[in-house]
């Protein structure tokens, strides 16, 4: 945890990032990346969307920074950038769950 004031800067960076996250397909593409690398055929797979919205998603992901590739074969694996996003994507999850569920919150 990093204990730093948000500034205008940082405010900006994390809405962004929530922007991002604002997209069902998009936030499912990225809680199957928390789960390990895919390339674009296990990620259309998975979650059901077409070939061509998954590629699309995904370039405003790594346009945004919030993924990382890298070439295999013939293939493009995507991977989440960092151990603090794939946390806010599962916390993301955890809360919706509880909302979903009605399962208590917990309290800190």
């Amino acid at each position: 945890m990093h204990q730093v004031a948000p500034d205008h800067r940082r405010l900006e960076e994390g809405a962004a990032t929530f922007r991002m996250l604002a997209d069902p397909t998009r936030l499912h593409i990225l809680w199957l990346l928390t789960q390990g690398p895919a390339d674009v055929g296990t990620l259309v797979e998975s979650t059901g969307a077409n070939r061509t919205s998954v590629s699309q998603h995904l370039a405003k992901l790594r346009l945004s920074g919030l993924v990382s590739t890298r070439k295999e074969a013939r293939n493009v694996v995507y991977s989440i950038i960092d151990g603090h996003l794939a946390r806010l994507i599962l916390e993301g999850m955890n809360h919706a769950d509880h909302r979903v569920t009605g399962e208590p919150v917990h309290v800190e």
